[in-house]
């Protein structure tokens, strides 16, 4: 980008005031200082001319960086183009701004000192007139000025709790702004020493939250379209919370926002995706993740307004299965529906990947980078889909073998969470691996279970094959990618629907996963819905469940409870399945 690069709003601007402005990007300032009375002069008298308010980006060799047209809002800095930022330090950045406007600095211009993490601001108010001076100098055009930066949370604290004390309302600003008497009084600032004292502040700020650092700190983003009801929003972003505390995140807080429909370039809208960028400021997040899934588009636009990476809630489940995933099989699924997810997303995803140009000049033997790492990123998918392609067809075998001994097999299928593995722990002491969390298993278990047999002394036997869980909009990557597993669902005998009654939104569960079965392209066998953790749930849910599904099982695999029952519903459940084959 050249350096005399203008910004803002210059429709209207002549040729003269044009060239005045990028003539700013050839002064310098005292590094100890917030601005010259020379350059706060030469910048109000452009302002007034051009009738605008102009602002002037120095850095802290005391070098313009960006020169604009506009509030500190309408010029601000891109955050990715920002030499250094992050919550526990200032960007090295000051904003200068001559505003026709003799007023306080207003809160848009506020923020954007909080999301571009300014050293400083500096609001100059004009007078309205003022002359030049022979040999390009100006003076008389500032009448007054503020002083405005960023507060640290113990300075907040501490004016909040004096306020309380002198009966104020605590105002909780991130930011302080100090009215000055004069142009002189700006001048005078020792910023070093301002700058420095604060980012020692906000050091030892974020030191003292880095409590895990290996957790990622994220922010979620809820979408509330006309097409969602609030019960069915509600439970997806608590859903997407339990996500990221399974992915080994911390939850710092959830913004929420409705609209009739996403908004094609952000998802959500501009005000939200200010506000957003705010709290990522100041809470110190480093993660922002969206409870719907965003185009690439949608997703880079965020990271760009935001300045930190955001990801959607397929993204997220692929980085749980991608820790979950420990046998061969499992990790060959994941890294394929992993690349399914990335190859349309490509493009854009930083500078590296993008073309130096398109005209003369620019164009050259081979291909971009962007072109090689797509062809490579297929060459591997078409390795990994052959694995895959092998591992289905030795699962069938295996299902072969299985039939041709006449052992029924019954499939646990269920919601994640719902307690499968659990169960089949219980049931046949199979020692898999069960957690309270979601997506704790991804590989699929068979275990031999005997259960009672009404006409004879021996007890009949099934094959009992845990599954991976569903969940809401199950991504199609993961579908595509574990078909292999899937199938293990389709060509069983009959499905045992394990239900987890505790959850309050068991009642969407059940429809979620009914739909997903629907889905597969052949149909499952008869199906036997059994209603876990009935220790935890409440009196009305289980009588809501008992009149809904008269038929079921009701169970606690932890506390053993109901497995007789169990045990005899699915012996009548294979007979009906063998009989009705």
């Amino acid at each position: 980008m050249p350096i005399e690069t203008l910004h803002g709003n210059l429709k209207g601007l002549k040729p003269s005031q044009l060239r005045q402005l990028r003539r700013l990007y050839h002064q310098r300032l005292p590094r100890d200082r917030v601005v010259t009375v020379e350059f706060a002069q030469r910048l109000g008298a452009i302002a007034t001319e051009v009738g605008q308010a102009v602002c002037a980006y120095i850095n802290r060799r005391g070098h313009p960086i960006r020169i604009g047209v506009g509030t500190p809002r309408q010029t601000q800095i891109p955050l990715l183009e920002l030499p250094r930022y992050g919550a526990e330090r200032l960007s090295g950045i000051r904003c200068i701004t001559a505003t026709p406007h003799a007023r306080p600095p207003q809160e848009a211009s506020l923020t954007a000192l909080i999301v571009q993490r300014l050293d400083a601001l500096a609001i100059l108010t004009l007078s309205g007139k003022g002359f030049q001076r022979r040999g390009g100098g100006a003076t008389g055009y500032v009448a007054g000025a503020y002083l405005a930066h960023l507060l640290p949370d113990s300075a907040i604290l501490a004016s909040d709790a004096e306020d309380a004390e002198n009966g104020h309302t605590p105002a909780s600003s991130h930011w302080s702004v100090s009215p000055l008497q004069s142009l002189d009084a700006l001048t005078k600032q020792d910023f070093l020493a301002l700058v420095e004292g604060l980012e020692a502040e906000f050091r030892r700020e974020f030191v003292a939250r880095q409590v895990d650092a290996t957790r990622d700190r994220v922010l979620v983003v809820g979408l509330q379209t006309d097409n969602v009801d609030r019960q069915t929003f509600e439970d997806g972003l608590t859903e997407v919370t339990r996500l990221v505390d399974t992915a080994g995140g911390e939850v710092l807080a959830t913004l929420e926002q409705k609209r009739p429909r996403a908004h094609p370039q952000t998802a959500i809208g501009a005000g939200k995706v200010q506000e957003l960028a705010v709290a990522v400021q100041t809470l110190g997040a480093n993660l922002v993740v969206c409870d719907r899934d965003l185009t690439p588009a949608q997703a880079r636009n965020l990271e760009t307004r935001v300045g930190v990476r955001a990801i959607d809630r397929t993204e997220l489940i692929l980085d749980i299965f991608a820790q979950r995933a420990q046998s061969r099989a499992g990790k060959l699924q994941v890294e394929l529906a992993q690349l399914e997810y990335l190859l349309p997303r490509l493009t854009g995803r930083g500078r590296a990947m993008s073309r130096l140009g398109g005209g003369i000049g620019t164009r050259g033997p081979g291909e971009t980078k962007l072109e090689t790492e797509r062809r490579a990123i297929q060459r591997r998918m078409s390795r990994l889909q052959n694995e895959v392609d092998k591992l289905q067809a030795h699962r069938s075998r295996m299902r072969q073998q299985r039939q041709r001994q006449d052992v029924p097999a019954v499939a646990i299928v269920g919601y994640t969470n719902a307690g499968k593995s659990t169960l089949l722990n219980t049931l046949t002491n199979a020692n898999i691996y069960a957690a309270d969390r979601l997506f704790a298993t991804l590989d699929p278990t068979t275990r031999r279970l005997s259960v009672p047999a009404p006409e004879t002394e021996d007890p009949d036997a099934l094959l009992l094959t845990d599954t991976v869980g569903f969940i809401r909009q199950l991504p199609p990557a993961l579908m595509d990618a574990f078909r292999a597993t899937l199938e293990e669902v389709t060509e069983s005998d009959a499905i045992l629907h394990l239900v987890d009654l505790s959850h309050p939104a068991w009642e969407s569960q059940i429809a979620s996963v009914t739909s997903l079965l629907a889905e597969m392209p052949i149909s499952p066998g008869p199906m036997l819905v059994a209603f876990n953790k009935i220790d935890r749930a409440d009196s009305a849910a289980l009588a809501r469940a008992r009149e809904q599904f008269p038929e079921a099982a009701f169970l606690s695999a932890q506390e053993r409870l109901g497995l007789e029952s169990l045990r005899v519903k699915l012996g009548q459940l294979v007979r009906y399945a063998v009989a009705v084959a």
